[in-house]
Formats: C-alpha cells, sequence, structure tokens
C-alpha cells in the first residue's frame, strides 16, 4: 500500500513539474476525457473533448450585466467570443473548427445569451450574437439539443402562455434555421433515458466503455432501466399557475461514464423548494437514485441556496465538486456547509469554483473558504486512458496563456 501511495504522489509531483515548466495544459490526446469548466465572469460554459476527440460543448452563457468578479480575462470581447477562442485554442490538433454537440441545459440568459442594444448582428444578418448564436456562428454545431424543440411550449399549457414570441427565443430560432440551411446543423429535443442522442462519432467502437445516459429534462426522469422514464411532474394542465414547473426544474441533466469514472452534470435543477411549495418541486432527490456515485459533481444551480440537498450530495458521493460561479450569492453558505460536511456522507472531497466574488468569500467567511482548493481560474478535468483516474488542472483565466496554475491529483476512481 505505501508503495503504490508513493508512486502516486510521485506521478502527481512530476504533472505538476511538468506543467509547471510548460506553463501551459498539455495537449489532448487519443484515449483522455477532458472536461473544461470556462470562466468567463459572465455565466456557465463547459467544453467536453471525448475519448476519440469528439466535442461537446455544454452553454455558453451571457448575461450581458457588469460582471461582480470582472469579465474574463477582460471586457474587451463578449463572453461569446473569449468562449470561442478558448475553444479553438484547446481543440486537438487537425480537428475541424466546429462542434459535435451542443448541450443547452434552458433558456436563462447565463446559459445561453441576452439581447441588448449594444448585441451585433451575424454578418449574413440573420441573427444577433450572443452567448450561444455567437458561439455557433464561428463553430458550427453539428447537432444541438435543448429541452423544447420544436414546439418550445412546455410547461406553458396553451400557446398564448408560450415563449414563442419572445426576442430571445425568435433570434435562437432564426440561428438555429440559419444554420441548418447553410452548414447543415440538426436539432433535436434532448430525450431522457436515452443513451444514443450524444454519443462518440470519431471512434465509437475503440471505446465501448464510454457512455453519456440522458437522466431528465421537463421532469421526465430516466428510472434506470432500459431506456424507461417516469414523469416526476403532475399533468401541467391540472395545476395553477404559480405551481408549473419553473424554467430550473425543467433542465436537462445527464451523467458521463467513462470506464469507471462518472460525471453528473443537472444544470440549474433546484432539490430544496421554497417553503410552502409542492413536494415534486425538489429535482434533485429523483435524479440522484438513478445517477448513483460519481467522481465529479459540476454543482447544480451554481451551488444556489435552492441546491445540492443532503439526500442527493449522500447519494453521489463526489470526490470533486465543481462550482460555476461569479455570482454573490452563489454557492450558498449552507449549500457550501454541506459539500464540506463528513456527516452528509464520509471521505474526502475537493471544490474548485471558477470566480468566487469577493462579496461572497466576505459572507461565507474563512472557516468554510479555506477549505477550498481552488476559488478563479479555469477548471479542467483530464480523465486517463480507460478512465481508471483524473487530474485537475486550474488554469489562469486573466490572460490567453491559459498558464496552469494549479495540478490535483490522481484521482482513483472507484
Amino acid at each position: 500500500m505505501r508503495y503504490l501511495e508513493t508512486m502516486r504522489l510521485l506521478l502527481s509531483l512530476i504533472a505538476a513539474a511538468t506543467c509547471a515548466t510548460a506553463a501551459e495544459l498539455p495537449p489532448w490526446e487519443p484515449g483522455m476525457l477532458d472536461i473544461h469548466q470556462i470562466s468567463t465572469g459572465q455565466g456557465n460554459s463547459a467544453f467536453f473533448i471525448f475519448p476519440d476527440g469528439t466535442t461537446m460543448l455544454l452553454d455558453a452563457g451571457d448575461r450581458g450585466l457588469p460582471s461582480l468578479v470582472g469579465a474574463r480575462p477582460n471586457d474587451s470581447r463578449t463572453p461569446g467570443e473569449w468562449i470561442t477562442r478558448y475553444i479553438k485554442r484547446m481543440l486537438p490538433a487537425g480537428s475541424p473548427q466546429e462542434i459535435d454537440f451542443f448541450v443547452l441545459t434552458h433558456f436563462h440568459d447565463d446559459h445561453w445569451g441576452h439581447l441588448g442594444p449594444e448585441t451585433k448582428t451575424a454578418a449574413s444578418g440573420a441573427y444577433k450574437l450572443s452567448g450561444v448564436t455567437e458561439v455557433g456562428d464561428s463553430l458550427p454545431f453539428h447537432l444541438v439539443l435543448d429541452r423544447g424543440w420544436p414546439d418550445y411550449q412546455y410547461p406553458y399549457p396553451t400557446a398564448q402562455q408560450g415563449p414563442l414570441q419572445r426576442p430571445l427565443y425568435l433570434n435562437y430560432r432564426a440561428f438555429l434555421k440559419w444554420q441548418a440551411e447553410h452548414h447543415g446543423t440538426k436539432v433535436e429535443r434532448f430525450r431522457a433515458g436515452r443513451k444514443d442522442q450524444i454519443v462518440l462519432r470519431r471512434d465509437r467502437t475503440g471505446f465501448p466503455d464510454f457512455e453519456v445516459r440522458n437522466i431528465a429534462v421537463n421532469g421526465e426522469i430516466w428510472t434506470g432501466v432500459g431506456d424507461a422514464t417516469k414523469s416526476h411532474f403532475p399533468p401541467v394542465e391540472s395545476l395553477p399557475r404559480e405551481d408549473l414547473p419553473t424554467e430550473n426544474m425543467c433542465c436537462i441533466g445527464f451523467r458521463l461514464r467513462y470506464g469507471k469514472f462518472d460525471y453528473f452534470s443537472g444544470g440549474d435543477i433546484p432539490g430544496t423548494p421554497p417553503a410552502g411549495f409542492p413536494a415534486w418541486h425538489d429535482v434533485e432527490t429523483p435524479v440522484a437514485k438513478v445517477v448513483g456515485p460519481v467522481e465529479v459533481l459540476l454543482l447544480d444551480h451554481h451551488g444556489n441556496m435552492d441546491s445540492q440537498n443532503a439526500f442527493f450530495l449522500s447519494t453521489l458521493r463526489p470526490r470533486v465538486e465543481i462550482i460555476s460561479v461569479w455570482s454573490r450569492d452563489h454557492p450558498g453558505q449552507a449549500v457550501l456547509d454541506r459539500l464540506l460536511s463528513q456527516r452528509v456522507y464520509p471521505g474526502p472531497r475537493d471544490i474548485f469554483a471558477t470566480q468566487m466574488s469577493t462579496a461572497n468569500r466576505e459572507v461565507i467567511g474563512p472557516r468554510l473558504m479555506d477549505q477550498l482548493k481552488s476559488t478563479e481560474g479555469h477548471v479542467v478535468v483530464r480523465v486517463g486512458l480507460g478512465g481508471a483516474n483524473f487530474h485537475v488542472y486550474i488554469l489562469d483565466d486573466l490572460t490567453e496563456s491559459y498558464a496552469v496554475t494549479a495540478v490535483h491529483g490522481p484521482y482513483d476512481c472507484k
């Protein structure tokens, strides 16, 4: 046992020394799985490189408001532009300048963009550029998956209450139409229970132990048996408007599995309903029952006070927790307390945040803050060949050098 621990420590030190010398993330190689949590100070965005080189982008937020933590790297470009430049830098050598899968968890500005007087128009003139549309304008998407295609009416029971006439939706639809006509982009509704929507596109047979399982969308949750699902929400027609599922409750959630490595993203799903609201407004609990233990968790709802309930955390038991954060109230102090609690689930855990605001640091206080491994920078999870172990790299988000500022691991996958 001591020999194995010594060897693991030695390998970790070698990796750290190599990065310190190179001052940059070593290039992705076939067989690796990379998950880049991109820090812009304006919203959520994660870029994935699967073991065969297939690429996926999860969200591309742009709130269009001054950032409490400062725009990252700076405010000379929009978040969509910074995300695009980051991806182009990290794409495997020789890869086409496009993205295989774009997954939009839900329709909030910090996940898909905004429209304002300053929003630029695409060269085609067909749509405005912000967040999703700005990244996709430069890096065309092969397949877009969202929760609403093709009618975008759920959870509203009548067309009059639906979103189709809102400017941001109209712009998104114009973008999808133009991209379909000029780049062959396909669009599908994300289907809970499926494992054949997000797949390896270059060498599926070479990595048979890789899988992306669709867990939840619009309250439809995988049962854990085959592709079967069950509706967690009552029929919307039976509900008063104030009890309708919220946008966050309808989020897309998925589990990525590579060998022994498991990762979960649930978008902004809540786990602690406000006082007086129905118990089924808790989406985390039924989701946790089918996800099971994971190595890495991207915190639901940026660690907001309504997320990461005790059952959810004790079931997933993540070794590494990543917070996509920039707000003064994310993560909540009580949430961070649960994340770190040995009573919720025993064992070590490391927490990495993309950008903690000064206001939130002061509220949370040193007792909890000092236990975080990182509080600023891009967070990169790199899983080794076969999914047996992984490292976490922190990259500088104040320049486009993307210099490695810290290396954590290796972590063994269970």
